[in-house]
């Protein structure tokens, strides 16, 4: 579907992404990003998936407890709507959503919203997650952070998962995640240990 353009002298959209592995920081950056949005009289609107329910149904919580309202969708789909009319546009654990998030994002960009997105780049089985590749190959800025690997202190890039359960979509928290540097995470070192 092609959009036409907002270039009548109107602000311009683009779409930002804040990836890296689970304790990273990235729904911490992406509420930062936000409140400084509204402290500039900016309209937002946040939205996370319907599916994560681990600290709120409601709010977005970051694993530091800092917060932000949020409204839970279903579908990337249902977006679209409640975000005709504001400034920014902020995204949460993009990685559970289908691949339409894409175009989803790409359209409110091109209708002239900033639009904020986190997610985790990679599964644990360091594949990349979901439609996040999508994302960050439309993106204007990417930012990527790491998590501190709990095993050796180096810089963490994956989410190593601590228990037996091989479907992509397990929801958790320390007690079933913890982030790991390639060393440290390598399936193959790990299943000799």
């Amino acid at each position: 579907m092609f959009i036409e353009p907002n270039f009548k002298g109107e602000r311009r959209g683009w779409i930002e992404v804040i990836c890296g592995s689970m304790f990273s920081g990235k729904t911490e950056e992406l509420i930062r990003r936000l409140k400084r949005a509204k402290i500039a009289n900016l309209k937002v609107e946040i939205f996370k998936p319907a599916v994560d329910v681990r600290y709120d149904d409601v709010k977005i919580v970051s694993h530091d407890t800092n917060s932000i309202h949020s409204t839970p969708v279903n579908n990337a789909s249902s977006i679209l709507l409640p975000a005709l009319q504001v400034d920014v546009v902020g995204i949460d654990e993009a990685q559970f959503f289908d691949e339409s998030i894409v175009e989803v994002c790409n359209h409110l960009a091109m209708r002239g919203v900033r639009v904020i997105v986190a997610g985790l780049d990679m599964d644990y089985t360091g594949r990349p997650f979901g439609p996040m590749p999508q994302l960050l190959a439309t993106a204007d800025y990417i930012t990527k952070l790491h998590a501190i690997c709990v095993q050796c202190g180096n810089i963490a890039s994956i989410s190593y998962r601590k228990v037996k359960d091989e479907s992509q979509l397990l929801l958790g928290e320390k007690d079933l995640y913890e982030p790991r540097c390639r060393t440290c995470w390598n399936p193959q070192k790990n299943e000799a240990s």
